[in-house]
C-alpha cells in the first residue's frame, strides 16, 4: 500500500560501525507507529578508518539508492563515540529561578566541554527529581527556635535539579545535516544514541519503579545508561565488539574481515568455572578472547556505577538490559548476570510499534537488539519524551528561521510593490495636474510678459517725458533761485551796509566766469552775432561792499556774516570756503570795506 510522505518518518542511527535506517508510518490519530521498511548496513572495511561524516556520506547515499525510503522527515541519532556527555548538579537555590538556570548551565558547559564553544554544537536537558528523607537547610532569615531545636529533627523530601549537557563537534554535525538537506530531507531532531535509547526504554516503563541500566554494546564503543525514574546518567565506554575482532586478529594472525567472520561463526562468551570447553579449538580460543573483553567491559561498568552512586548520590541498579550488535554474541547476558549479580535481559521496545506486512521478520529478529535507538527516535517524533536534546546545526536553524519569515517577507514585498504602485499612480496624477497647471501658467506668463513689455515701453516713454518735465522744472526753479537768493541776501543786510559786487566762483579753483562776450555785449538782444555763453557750476559767492562805521557801534560785517549763514541757501558751518575780510575806516573817513566768501548748500549754474 502506497503512503504519503507527510505521514511517514525516517529514523537514522549513525553508529560507529554501522548505519541503521527505519521508516515508520504514523497512524492517523498520531498515537501509533508502524514499521514499513528498514535496513542495517555495516561500514565497508575500506571506509572504517575515515571520519564518521565521510563514512556516513558514502553509506547513506548507497542505502537511499537501494531502498525506497519515501519519507521527507528524518530523526537522527549519532554515536556517543563522537559526543561529549556530562551530568551536572545545579545548586538548590536556583531551582525556582528560571532566569539564572540558563546562565549557570552555560557557565558549566564552558568549564566542562573540552573544546572551544564556537567549535561545538551543544544542548542540555534539565532533570528534576526528589531526594527522600533529607531536611532542607534553614536560612538565616528562618532561624530555628530553641524549642524546635530540642525536638527531634523533621525530615522531608527535597527537590534537586540536574543538567545533562551534550556537545558534538560543529563540523561533523553540520556536514551530516547538509548532506541530509541535499537529499531533500527535513531534519526534525538530532541527538545521541544513548538519549534515544533512554526514550525508548522509558516508553516501555523501564526505570519507572527501580533503578535500571541499559548497556549498548556497539562495534567501536559501548554506552551505559542508568535510568532512575526521571534521572539519567550515561557514559561512553571505549570497549566494544571490535575489541574482540582485534584480539582474534592477533591470536590467529589474520585480517580484520577474516577475524570478523570467525567471530560471527564461532564466537561466544566463555562460561567461567567448571564448564566443558567446545570441541573446536578455534571456538574455544575465540570464547576466551570474548570473555577477556567482556571482563574489561564489566570493570568499566562497575566503575561507572561507582561514579553514579558516589558523585551523583544515585541508587543501586537492580536490572540491566542489553542492546546493540555486540550483545548478540551467545552467553553475553549470562556472563553479565553472573558478574553483576543482577537480572540481565535484552531491551525490547517493540511493543511501542506495529510491524508492516512487507517487513522481513526473520531479518528483523537478527537486528532487533540494534533497534532501541531507531524506536526511541520514532517515539520522540510523535510525542513528548523525557529527554529532548536537539543538536541541530546553526546553519539549518538559521535557514529555517529565514524560511519561516518568508511569508512575511513576501507580504512585505507585496506591500512595498502596492505602495510603489499607489505612489506611482499618485505621482502620475499629480504630474498630470502639474503639467496642466504649467501650461496654464505658461499662458498666463506669456500674457503677463506682453503686458510687462507694454508697461516697460510706456514706462520708458513716461521716463522720457518725465525727464523733459524735470528739466523744465529744474530750469524754472533755477530761474527762481537766483532772485530768491539775491532777495535773501538783501534781507540779511543790516542798515548802514551796502553791497558793491556779487561774484560766483568755484571753491576748488576760485575762478570767476565770464557770462557775456566783451566784443558784443548786446548780441543777446538782437545783434548780428549770437551770444556766446559758458554755463558753469559754482558752489560759493564772493560779496563785496562797504559799511558805515558810526561811533562805538558794533561792526556790521559780522552781523551780515551771521545772517547769511542762517539763510537756507548757505552752509551753516564755518569752513575754509566761508570767511570775512574787513578793511577798517582810514583817516577821517568812517567807511569800511569788506569782502565775504560764503559757500552755497547747492551749486549754482550760470
Amino acid at each position: 500500500m502506497a503512503h504519503k510522505k507527510e505521514n511517514t518518518v525516517l529514523a537514522i542511527d549513525i553508529g560507529g560501525d554501522s548505519l541503521k535506517m527505519a521508516e515508520y508510518l504514523v497512524m492517523d490519530d498520531g498515537a501509533g507507529l508502524e514499521l514499513e521498511k528498514f535496513d542495517v548496513r555495516e561500514y565497508p572495511d575500506e571506509l572504517k578508518e575515515l571520519p564518521l561524516n565521510e563514512i556516513f556520506a558514502e553509506t547513506f547515499s548507497a542505502m537511499l539508492e537501494e531502498n525506497d525510503f519515501i519519507s521527507k522527515s528524518v530523526v537522527v541519532s549519532i554515536s556517543g563515540q563522537v559526543a561529549f556527555v556530562r551530568l551536572s548538579k545545579l545548586p538548590r537555590k536556583i531551582k525556582d529561578d528560571k532566569g539564572n538556570i540558563q546562565k549557570i548551565v552555560e557557565l558549566e558547559a564552558k568549564q566542562t566541554i573540552p573544546y572551544p564553544m564556537d567549535e561545538v554544537i551543544w544542548d542540555f536537558q534539565l532533570v528534576k527529581y526528589t531526594v527522600p528523607g533529607l531536611r532542607e537547610e534553614k536560612t538565616e532569615e528562618e532561624p530555628e527556635d530553641e524549642e524546635d531545636a530540642s525536638q527531634e529533627p523533621e525530615f522531608e523530601d527535597v527537590d534537586e535539579l540536574e543538567s545533562l549537557i551534550v556537545a558534538v563537534k560543529k563540523d561533523l554535525i553540520t556536514e551530516i545535516g547538509e548532506l541530509l538537506e541535499e537529499h531533500g530531507k527535513f531534519i526534525v531532531s538530532i541527538e545521541i544514541a544513548s538519549t534515544a535509547a533512554y526514550n525508548a526504554a522509558k516508553a516501555v516503563s523501564i526505570g519507572d519503579e527501580s533503578c535500571d541500566m541499559i548497556l549498548n554494546i556497539g562495534g567501536r564503543c559501548s554506552s551505559l545508561t542508568i535510568i532512575d525514574k526521571s534521572r539519567i546518567f550515561t557514559r561512553v565506554i571505549p570497549r566494544a565488539g571490535f575489541a574482540v575482532t582485534q584480539q582474534i586478529c592477533k591470536e590467529f594472525n589474520i585480517s580484520v574481515p577474516e577475524a570478523e567472520d570467525l567471530k560471527r561463526r564461532h564466537g561466544f562468551v566463555a562460561l567461567g568455572g567448571a564448564y566443558e570447553e567446545p570441541d573446536s579449538e578455534v571456538a574455544a580460543t575465540i570464547s576466551k578472547v570474548a570473555r577477556n573483553v567482556m571482563t574489561g567491559l564489566h570493570g568499566e561498568i562497575n566503575r561507572t556505577v561507582n561514579m553514579w552512586r558516589s558523585q551523583n548520590n544515585g541508587a543501586k541498579p537492580e536490572r540491566m538490559f542489553l542492546s546493540g550488535g555486540g550483545s548478540l554474541m551467545e552467553y553475553t547476558a549470562r556472563f553479565f548476570e553472573e558478574k553483576l549479580r543482577l537480572k540481565v535481559d535484552y531491551l525490547n521496545p517493540f511493543p511501542m510499534i506495529e510491524l508492516g506486512e512487507e517487513v522481513d521478520k526473520e531479518r528483523l529478529q537478527e537486528s532487533a537488539p540494534m533497534f532501541s535507538e531507531l524506536i526511541g527516535l520514532a517515539v520522540r517524533y510523535i510525542t513528548n519524551c523525557p529527554v529532548e536534546i536537539n543538536l541541530m546545526p546553526d546553519s539549518i536553524v538559521k535557514f529555517r528561521t529565514f524560511q519561516k519569515k518568508k511569508p512575511f517577507f513576501y507580504i512585505s514585498c507585496a506591500s512595498i510593490l502596492i505602495c510603489l504602485a499607489v505612489f506611482w499612480f499618485g505621482v502620475n496624477q499629480r504630474l498630470q495636474i502639474d503639467k496642466d497647471r504649467v501650461k496654464k501658467a505658461i499662458g498666463e506668463v506669456q500674457t503677463s510678459s506682453k503686458m510687462v513689455e507694454r508697461a516697460q515701453a510706456l514706462k520708458r516713454e513716461f521716463d522720457g517725458l518725465k525727464s523733459e518735465y524735470d528739466e523744465a522744472i529744474r530750469i524754472i526753479n533755477q530761474r527762481r533761485r537766483t532772485p530768491s537768493l539775491l532777495e535773501g541776501i538783501q534781507q540779511a543786510m543790516p542798515d548802514h551796509l551796502w553791497l558793491t559786487s556779487i561774484k560766483p566762483f568755484d571753491s576748488s579753483t576760485e575762478k570767476v566766469t565770464t557770462v557775456m562776450s566783451p566784443d558784443n555785449p548786446w548780441a543777446a538782444f538782437g545783434g548780428k552775432q549770437t551770444a556766446q555763453t559758458t554755463v558753469q557750476q559754482f558752489d560759493a559767492l564772493e560779496l563785496g561792499g562797504h559799511s558805515l562805521s558810526i561811533g562805538s557801534e558794533a561792526l556790521l560785517e559780522p552781523i551780515l556774516m551771521t545772517n547769511l549763514k542762517k539763510l537756507e541757501w548757505f552752509q551753516n558751518l564755518d569752513d575754509s570756503s566761508s570767511y570775512l575780510e574787513l578793511v577798517g575806516a582810514k583817516g577821517k573817513r568812517n567807511v569800511t570795506t569788506f569782502r565775504i566768501k560764503i559757500k552755497l548748500k547747492e551749486p549754482l549754474k550760470l
